[in-house]
């Protein structure tokens, strides 16, 4: 049985990318790896958004 690699295209999922900066590829989607479902949270006035399948972060 051979184990399927997810394909991402290579952001950090370390780091809170500013929507501003790295706006969306594709309306709605992760830039990382095009999954449609997020997390969402708001701290400091900031509302954050991260990837529920790779966990890539952005500020919105």
């Amino acid at each position: 049985m051979k184990l399927s690699e997810e394909k991402f295209n290579g952001y950090d999922s370390s780091i809170i990318y500013d929507y501003k900066e790295y706006p969306d590829k594709k309306s709605g989607r992760c830039d990382n790896c095009d999954n449609a479902q997020f997390k969402s949270s708001a701290k400091n006035f900031t509302f954050i958004r991260e990837c529920r399948k790779c966990g890539m972060k952005k500020s919105i």
